[in-house]
Parts: C-alpha cells; sequence; structure tokens
C-alpha cells in the first residue's frame, strides 16, 4: 500500500513540475515593482506585473507568495491597472519544494501573443511588525521591525523587479543589506533617499519559484524603523445590530476590548509626566490618548460608556441624515478620549452605541414583500486590526425566509433565537464570526427577510393581553378583603 502512494505521490509531482513548466512558458514579466508601506499593525503592499503573453488565447496568469507572507494576508485583490472591477482569483496549491502558494488569476479576456498588460495586486498583512525595542518610558520614541523576501516570487522570467518600503517617517534606523546578488545588478542593491528604501533593480531574474533559487538567491530584509503613532489592535469586538420595524430603527452597539500592541512601558506611569507632554505637545507616540472613528450620519442617542460606567469626555458630531439612493459625502465624526492614557500593553474595554433611522439602511420590496436591510461588519479604528469578530443581526420578531449577502466569506455563520422584553417566540438572530479585520473590510452585510402581518401584530397583542391580565388582576385585587377582623368576644 505504501508503495502504491509513493508512486501514486511521484506521478502527482510530476504532473505539478509539468504544469508549472508550462505554466512559466505562458508569460513573462516585463517588470515588477512592489510597494510596501510600512505601518503598525496594518501593512499595506502593492505590487503591479507588467506582463506579456508568450502564447495564444492565455486568459490565466499565476501569482506566487511565499508561505510566511500569505499567512499574515488578511485581504488581497488583483485588478487590471486602471479598472476598478477586481479579478476572479483561485488558489492552485504550493510549488514542489518551495514554501509558496500559487493564485490563479482569471483574465477578463484571453491574450494574443505579444500582448500586454498590467496588473495590480493589493494585500493588507496583519501582525506583520513587532516593536524593537520591546520596552520604553514614556518619553522615549517608539520603532518597529519588519521583514519580508528580498525577492518577489514569479514561476516567470521577469526582465526587472525592484521593492520600494515607504515608511512615515525618514527615521530608518537600519536596513539590510543583500549578499550575492551580482548576478542580478552591478549597482547597488539598495538605496535611501529620504523615507524610502529600495531593493533594485534586478535584471534578468529567472522563474522564482524552483528550490535550487531560492537556496542560492533568496534572502529575507529586515526593516527597522521609527513609527510615530500607537500601534493598535482590538482584541474582541462583538457586535449587535437589533432591527426594529416599530421604532423604524437601527440599534447597533459595539463591545470592544482595545489593546495597544506597542513597546510595553518601562518602569511605572506618570499622570504628571504624560500631562507635562500632553501641554507642551510632545506625547509619546505609543502612547494612546484619545482617537476618531467615523459614524453614520444620521445618529441619535448615542452612548459611549467603559466598566466604570459613562465616559463624558466623548465629543460628537453628528451629520444630517441622507435619503436612500443619495451619495453620501459626510459621515459623523466621534472624538473617544479614554478614561486613562493606553499605554504599551496596556488594554481598554468600552461599549459604543447608537440609534439610526432604519429608512437609510432598509428598504422594502412590494413585488418580493421582502425587506432588505444593510449592517457594516465593523466601524474602523484608524491603523487597527479586529483580531476577533462577532457580527450578530437580530431581526424583528416572527421574521422567515432570512437570507443573506456577505462581502467576503465568514469563518461560521449560524442562525439562532434572541429573546427580549415583550417578546413571546423570539427573534431570529443571525451571527457571524471573522478574524483579522482591517479597514479594507469595513463592508456590508445585506440581509433580506419577510414579516407578516401576524408578526407585526403579535407585540401590540402581547402588550394587550399583558395589560389585561394586570387589570383583571386589579379588579380581583380590589375586591378581596385581606384585613384581618377582631374577633368578638364572650360575655360572662
Amino acid at each position: 500500500m505504501q508503495r502504491l502512494w509513493s508512486a501514486i505521490s511521484c506521478v502527482l509531482l510530476a504532473s505539478a513540475a509539468a504544469a508549472s513548466s508550462a505554466s512559466s512558458q505562458s508569460f513573462e514579466n516585463s517588470a515588477i515593482v512592489r510597494t510596501i508601506d510600512l505601518g503598525g499593525s496594518l501593512v499595506h503592499v502593492t505590487t503591479t506585473f507588467a506582463v506579456k503573453a508568450l502564447k495564444e488565447a492565455v486568459n490565466v496568469y499565476t501569482i506566487t507568495l511565499p508561505e510566511d507572507e500569505i499567512f499574515n494576508t488578511s485581504w488581497l485583490e488583483v485588478k487590471v491597472k486602471g479598472n476598478q472591477q477586481p479579478l476572479t482569483i483561485t488558489y492552485s496549491g504550493a510549488p514542489v519544494g518551495s514554501k509558496s502558494h500559487n493564485l490563479d488569476v482569471n483574465l477578463e479576456k484571453p491574450l494574443e501573443a505579444g500582448a500586454t498588460i498590467n496588473l495590480v495586486l493589493e494585500t493588507v498583512q496583519t501582525h506583520a511588525t513587532w516593536p524593537w525595542p520591546k520596552q520604553a518610558a514614556q518619553d522615549e520614541d517608539q520603532s518597529l521591525k519588519y521583514e519580508t523576501s528580498l525577492f518577489v516570487l514569479s514561476p516567470y522570467n521577469t526582465s526587472v523587479q525592484r521593492t520600494k518600503f515607504k515608511s512615515s517617517s525618514p527615521r530608518i534606523l537600519s536596513y539590510t543589506t543583500p549578499e550575492d546578488v551580482q548576478a542580478f545588478t552591478v549597482e547597488n542593491p539598495v538605496t535611501k533617499s529620504g523615507a524610502t528604501v529600495t531593493y533594485g533593480p534586478f535584471n534578468n531574474v529567472p522563474s522564482s519559484v524552483n528550490s535550487e533559487f531560492l537556496e542560492q538567491y533568496q534572502q529575507h530584509v529586515v526593516l527597522h524603523y521609527n513609527y510615530d503613532y500607537p500601534v493598535l489592535e482590538v482584541l474582541e469586538l462583538k457586535r449587535a445590530a437589533e432591527i426594529s420595524h416599530w421604532g423604524a430603527n437601527l440599534n447597533i452597539q459595539d463591545d470592544i476590548v482595545l489593546h495597544n500592541a506597542g513597546p510595553q512601558l518601562k518602569g511605572h506611569f506618570s499622570r504628571l509626566q504624560h500631562q507635562t507632554q500632553s501641554f507642551y505637545g510632545r506625547g509619546a507616540p505609543h502612547v494612546l490618548p484619545l482617537f476618531t472613528v467615523q459614524l453614520p450620519p444620521g445618529i441619535r442617542n448615542t452612548y459611549y460608556i467603559d466598566q466604570i460606567g459613562n465616559v463624558s469626555t466623548s465629543r460628537l458630531r453628528a451629520a444630517p441624515s441622507v435619503a436612500r439612493g443619495v451619495k453620501n459625502t459626510q459621515n459623523s465624526v466621534m472624538e473617544l478620549k479614554p478614561r486613562y492614557p493606553i499605554m504599551g500593553g496596556w488594554n481598554y474595554t468600552y461599549t459604543l452605541g447608537w440609534d439610526a433611522p432604519l429608512g437609510d439602511s432598509g428598504s422594502y420590496d412590494s413585488k418580493t414583500g421582502k425587506y432588505l436591510v444593510s449592517v457594516p461588519v465593523m466601524t474602523e479604528i484608524p491603523g487597527a486590526v479586529v483580531n476577533n469578530a462577532e457580527v450578530s443581526i437580530i431581526l424583528p420578531e416572527g421574521a422567515t425566509d432570512v437570507d443573506y449577502v456577505t462581502p467576503f466569506p465568514a469563518l461560521s455563520n449560524e442562525i439562532s433565537t434572541h429573546v427580549t422584553y415583550l417578546d413571546t417566540i423570539g427573534r431570529p438572530m443571525v451571527t457571524f464570526k471573522y478574524k483579522n479585520l482591517t479597514n479594507k473590510h469595513a463592508k456590508p452585510i445585506y440581509i433580506s427577510y419577510r414579516v407578516p402581518i401576524s408578526a407585526h401584530l403579535r407585540k401590540p397583542m402581547a402588550v394587550t393581553t399583558v395589560l389585561l391580565i394586570l387589570f383583571t388582576f386589579a379588579m380581583v385585587a380590589r375586591r378581596v378583603d385581606l384585613t384581618i377582623h377582631k374577633m368578638p368576644t364572650k360575655k360572662m
């Protein structure tokens, strides 16, 4: 049995190698330019492939990502340069011995031999940086490190490729100088200009997904740079969106555990030192005194509480409600100032909620008899990654024929029953779970359902029944004499 499985494995490996060889002869890369925007919890990477077809009627281009990079990638999209519509991507396995993964991009139409096209790969990496040093005092700067591969992997020959690292600050403390790359460049392999570090150009790079190239030339580069903003993570987000037809209202409540993932505080926290730094405008970059979030227009009854109670240091600038179909150009802005500054390694747990008119996000289709409501997956906290998210959408009591469309797949989803006050049978609740959400994931979930007339009448009937029971009980109670009467005494 083992020999049979070994023989099958050999055949599969040979077939994969043949397919890879055939694929590598379909295209060539005229140029590859990778731009890495260094950040805190999020790192944005844009790679442009200038592609030339070598055969007739080829319509599948393969992109290869290293194993460590694809595991840190939370969002990925490929477009034709200048187009807004993303292309369809399918996973096609891992090249033999390369510790990488292939993604097949389906082009809109087959290319003729000699035709060219520019493809743009955009990815967002999470948890790809780490603070160095790992501790910092209140008055010290914050610096991070980021590591990636020197060469962009590709199953095709590449005429020229380069990688640019862009930092928000020109204070780049150190960067790796690659070795043994004379075969691809006669110039200095790395240069620095202001806040940009450029590796390359590297010329005439062959197919780089084979083990021989990886062992001889591929290497990792590390950049150490100053970062002037807090490194934020949302350890846990629980969003509950409750739809009410009687109040024509959509209530959204977020329970959030916010974490400062920057260097841990060295020594003890000094309130006096923090106030002095804030007064002179010299706050430490790894300290979070406040942050701002964008909320929908037309919101009302906003509340911001933590484990102690209401936090009165917040400020809301509410934008007016916008009619459906009208492009929104203005959002409500809420400035959240935690009860204490969040230092490196500290957590802060709070709740943020608001009401919004249901008509701003919901509609009714008279042809199908179904309601359609859009609920955002999350509210973006600038620069933060959401490690774990749970989004629950609570529908009106009696809702049936529930269907939904998500902007991206969830780890899991389930329909359960949620019971609250004045409910009789409970409300359908759809729950979605996600991991490693970024600013690119702040998109709506569309959920549709039917609510029969009997369900609309269920709540007033329940209220009427309760009031009738109370009224009847009060009438009966008034007619019952519960006083203790004095027993008459007998005369002797």
